[in-house]
């Protein structure tokens, strides 16, 4: 979880000096994450089905196996295609491992509260993970070179197979006669990879543009054919009861809101610190840590405890609460910001993403048996990057078409910059309110695990 995590962004402090040294066109630079994206995103679900019928073990290992390799393809690029076949191998080694890593987690730990623990430290390394990775981003490209952005999995990689190896129980799964629907997992995979690459060109061809309706439409009917397909398969690659529970599927509909937010939060506020008040790179990933620590200090240190005294339900509301604030906050920043007054109380507001993250990862994994643990895992993660891609694609397009209409009118840079910016806080601010509208309205009250 950490070197994934990571991976996603660290790539992106570095992606300048690689546009410089490898001739990168700026249309070809962003498959440096767009093949990472697409292929991560599209796969994780049928990682996840495949994990269940094979053993989730072999699934995480030959997964973890096929990212180090990459890693090290990636790191030893000499050429723009490579680099993009590279990170494509990352993407398909990522969801590997990443699609079934909740299913391990819910099946070693049974026990509610044992099992709270180990999801809070599955969502505390995320966390880490992201925040490492800006500031590490920055420091490796500047002391040594962008390879080493990628090399810096290898440690990592090896590592975690060789404990992986020792620790986790090597089951053998279900078997492929249970559920091995290939005409289902073809229909899932092309309906999910050409959907997030819909949504990845959204900046270069718009939302109304021909392209875009057309692949959108041809992603939804594929998507469509694919739940028809597991209506009546006989042995359908996903069972559409898993979805029937209102845990799972509320957490995951709060899930992909939540992350549209946050994620392009993330990426936003970073743009507003560098393009706006004047930050470098190394500055920003260092300005934004203190969030990073807030979440990974709070999922950490006291979700595990408010879950099992409040039950998740409560805890995510209050989470959710916290980051209303935060956006809300955000949208009438100042030009002249100063970081301690204007910045700072926003990162500290985040916290409530340490609460929000392993209360929904409870609730959405809470349908899961022991049968289709890899699956529901799956699906949570599929629904956590379907919501990074449409945030981002969406707020940075809205960010970017009001900035341009404000230097239309005459304004300078710095304030139309800001304008877009905090139009995109305001719509991830509605995104967050009708998150907390659907978890009260969706989700039942979960009943805590201890007594007064």
């Amino acid at each position: 979880m950490l070197t994934v995590t990571l991976d996603g962004s660290i790539v992106t402090v570095a992606m300048p000096t690689i546009q410089r040294d490898l001739g990168f066109t700026s249309a070809g630079l962003s498959w440096v994450v767009n093949a990472y994206l697409i292929a991560f995103g599209s796969l994780l679900l049928l990682a996840g089905r495949l994990g269940d019928l094979i053993g989730r073990t072999r699934m995480f290992l030959a997964g973890t196996t096929v990212f180090t390799v990459a890693s090290l393809l990636a790191g030893a690029a000499t050429t723009p295609a490579t680099l993009i076949a590279a990170r494509f191998l990352q993407g398909v080694g990522s969801a590997m491992a990443s699609a079934v890593g909740l299913g391990i987690l819910i099946t070693l730990f049974s026990e509610p509260r044992e099992r709270a623990r180990a999801i809070a430290v599955f969502s505390f390394t995320g966390a880490a993970g992201a925040s490492i990775g800006q500031v590490l981003g920055g420091i490796l490209t500047d002391a040594l070179s962008w390879h080493w952005i990628f090399f810096i999995n290898l440690p990592i990689g090896v590592v975690s197979l060789l404990v992986a190896r020792r620790v986790l129980p090597a089951g053998r799964g279900t078997g492929t006669a249970a559920g091995a629907d290939v005409i289902g997992a073809a229909l899932v995979t092309a309906g999910l990879m050409l959907g997030i690459y819909t949504v990845v060109k959204v900046e270069e061809y718009g939302w109304g543009s021909g392209p875009t309706l057309g692949l959108g439409a041809a992603s939804l009917a594929l998507l469509g054919a694919f739940a028809v397909r597991q209506a009546t398969a006989r042995i359908p690659l996903m069972p559409l009861r898993v979805l029937r529970s209102r845990s799972v599927a509320g957490a995951n509909l709060v899930l992909v809101l939540i992350v549209a937010a946050l994620f392009s939060f993330q990426i936003l506020l970073a743009q507003h610190l560098q393009n706006v008040l004047g930050y470098g790179a190394a500055e920003t990933g260092l300005a934004m840590l203190p969030a990073a620590a807030v979440i990974g200090g709070t999922s950490l240190g006291v979700s595990a405890r408010l879950n099992a005294r409040f039950g998740e339900r409560t805890v995510l509301l209050a989470g959710i609460v916290l980051l209303t604030g935060a956006l809300g906050f955000l949208t009438r920043i100042p030009l002249d910001a100063r970081y301690v007054t204007d910045v700072l109380p926003v990162l500290l507001l985040a916290s409530g993403f340490g609460l929000a993250l392993p209360a929904l990862t409870a609730l959405g994994m809470s349908g899961a048996g022991k049968d289709d643990a890899g699956l529901v895992s799956g699906v949570f993660n599929t629904a956590q990057q379907v919501g990074m891609a449409t945030g981002v694609a969406v707020l940075t397009t809205l960010a970017a078409g009001r900035t341009d209409l404000l230097l239309d009118d005459g304004r300078p840079r710095a304030e139309a910059l800001a304008g877009g910016y905090q139009l995109a806080f305001t719509v991830g601010t509605g995104l967050l309110v009708t998150a907390f509208a659907v978890a009260f309205l969706v989700l039942r009250p979960t009943a805590s695990a201890t007594r007064p």
